[in-house]
């Protein structure tokens, strides 16, 4: 892909995600914001926000590149008649979103049908972003711009570890995280895509989750790898597809977390 092509594609993506940035700030630390379960058993909560965030994304892409698929986490998917696919999570972190807290995020990422090209983490709170594809990582955010680049850190008794929720997947998936997060520094959790971002700025070092949707990991899977980081599955393989995912900052601390997972598996 030429250069002139991989600009253009950036250029949209950032328009992507100034029309997202409108719509989830519309309705955030609002009152009355418009909120339906996804579940019968459980709660995975949608908003009005959602679905007009990704709305305004899913339509600026048809009248830019209407030969490009879609695939939306509430919209559905359209097929690709060019090769590449745009996938959209218009907040992710909807918890948090309707909590009032500034750990959600909009994804946005392109695929190429064999694996992601690029990807962006958004923040519009707090006015951050994040990119990374086409030989960039780069970040914008209060305090200006900056190259994105993941530590350094090798062992896991140095590692800050990362998930959205303390059970992270089944009981299984959760005694598989515990066993690498006894032997890492710090744990935290509940930051949603934000982890992410951390993780490609270098803040922390690992995001181990499970459970995960396509839409909720392509985008940080190309922002992390064009900071120099590794995404995988918990066996080593690609993680594009969503299940189980480990985010490492260095090919030594992958090893050792994936090491202690893929035993788990």
């Amino acid at each position: 892909m030429d250069k002139s092509r991989q600009d253009e594609l950036l250029k949209l993506a950032h328009r992507l995600a100034d029309t997202a940035r409108q719509e989830t700030l519309r309705y955030f630390r609002g009152g009355g914001l418009e909120t339906s379960n996804k579940l019968e058993d459980g709660f995975d909560p949608v908003t009005v926000a959602d679905r007009a965030a990704e709305r305004v994304m899913r339509d600026l892409i048809e009248a830019e590149r209407p030969d490009d698929g879609i695939l939306g986490e509430e919209l559905g998917n359209k097929a690709s008649t060019s090769g590449l696919t745009w996938v959209l999570d218009p907040i992710d972190g909807t918890r948090g979103y309707i909590s009032g807290t500034p750990t959600w995020g909009t994804l946005i990422a392109l695929h190429d049908g064999a694996e992601v090209i690029m990807g962006m983490i958004d923040q519009p709170y707090i006015g951050e972003r994040f990119i990374g594809g086409f030989g960039q990582a780069t970040f914008t955010g209060p305090h200006g711009g900056n190259v994105l680049a993941t530590s350094r850190v090798e062992n896991l008794s140095e590692a800050k570890v990362f998930s959205t929720y303390p059970e992270v997947g089944t009981l299984a998936d959760a005694k598989a995280f515990g066993a690498v997060a006894s032997k890492c520094q710090l744990t935290r959790f509940g930051m949603d895509c934000y982890a992410y971002a951390l993780l490609a700025a270098g803040q922390i070092d690992l995001v181990i989750e499970a459970g995960l949707q396509p839409y909720d990991i392509q985008g940080p899977i190309g922002v992390i790898e064009a900071a120099g980081g590794i995404v995988t599955d918990w066996t080593g393989g690609p993680a594009d597809q969503g299940g189980r995912a480990l985010a490492a900052a260095t090919p030594e601390l992958h090893a050792q977390a994936l090491a202690i997972l893929s035993t788990h598996v």
